[in-house]
């Protein structure tokens, strides 16, 4: 029985595509994105004990939220109601990435919240149980479990298999503005049943070269980007900073925004880059990091 305590990363999910394929006739939206993790991100650890509790530091712990309606405890919950004589505890967050910003912040915080429930009960993070508890806690909760490159599907129920791809380096940018998902899908004007016709999401399998994946990415898309900008110019205005610094291979908007990624050719590019916009806009949430 484990009784020290158990900690694990919650590294920020970035969407280096997003096609939206059409709008359900429920409503939701139908969705093909490559997902990849970055190295930057919050940490998590579970004290066990008797009661579920939360606590909540860091950089960006104040744009959380009350702990009482953070994703760590809804996951948690949803867990511990589904699988009865189950250990929990209580949690602390360190949170670094901002709220609200396209990223997967609380997706990956409540995933992590799970595999350390997981690991404290003995239990395989792809448990149906696990699963069950990932999908009823968010969309992009399931993706964030196994934390690996793969395609996701439908809203984020459907996963392809676990993708190797070389290093991305990136330098991730926020200008500060949060954008909730739901007002930039309304503000996309797709009505029930309605299709798109943007064109298929490349192929991308394991194993190609960073050329390859790059050439891939660039015929792929971010379809939330336009109602995003129309919400929050200040999109417009990171992407426009990051395209125009030396080295950058592309700039796009992670998810539903506001946060942008640039892609560079080595470290010490993305480094480079992430000093020119953090010097230019102080203010903005700037990291130099990888993704794989």
């Amino acid at each position: 029985m484990v009784d020290r305590p158990l900690t694990t990363r919650a590294p920020a999910k970035i969407n280096l595509s997003l096609h939206v394929l059409g709008r359900r006739a429920d409503g939701y939206h139908d969705l093909e994105s490559l997902v990849a993790f970055a190295g930057t991100g919050d940490t998590l650890t579970l004290t066990p004990g008797e009661s579920l509790s939360l606590a909540v530091e860091g950089p960006t712990a104040g744009s959380a939220g009350p702990p009482d309606k953070n994703l760590v405890l809804k996951a948690a919950r949803n867990l511990l109601d589904r699988h009865s004589g189950l250990r929990g505890g209580g949690f602390h967050l360190v949170k670094r990435l901002p709220a609200a910003a396209g990223i997967g912040g609380g997706s990956s915080d409540a995933a992590a919240a799970l595999r350390l429930l997981a690991r404290l009960n003995d239990l395989p993070i792809d448990h149906p149980t696990v699963v069950d508890a990932a999908r009823a806690t968010g969309a992009d909760v399931p993706v964030c479990l196994a934390g690996c490159a793969r395609v996701m599907r439908g809203v984020g129920e459907r996963l392809g298999p676990t993708l190797r791809l070389p290093r991305l380096f990136a330098v991730l940018v926020n200008p500060g503005v949060p954008l909730e998902t739901a007002n930039v899908f309304q503000a996309l004007g797709l009505e029930p049943g309605q299709q798109t016709q943007d064109g298929a999401h490349p192929v991308i399998e394991s194993g190609l070269t960073g050329a390859e994946l790059l050439h891939g990415l660039a015929r792929a898309r971010n379809d939330l980007e336009r109602p995003a900008l129309a919400l929050a110019p200040a999109i417009g205005y990171a992407l426009h900073r990051l395209e125009t610094t030396p080295g950058c291979r592309l700039a796009r908007m992670s998810g539903s925004g506001a946060t942008v990624f640039g892609l560079f050719d080595d470290c010490a590019g993305a480094a480079a880059a992430a000093r020119l916009v953090r010097q230019a806009r102080p203010g903005w949430w700037v990291k130099g990091t990888s993704l794989r």
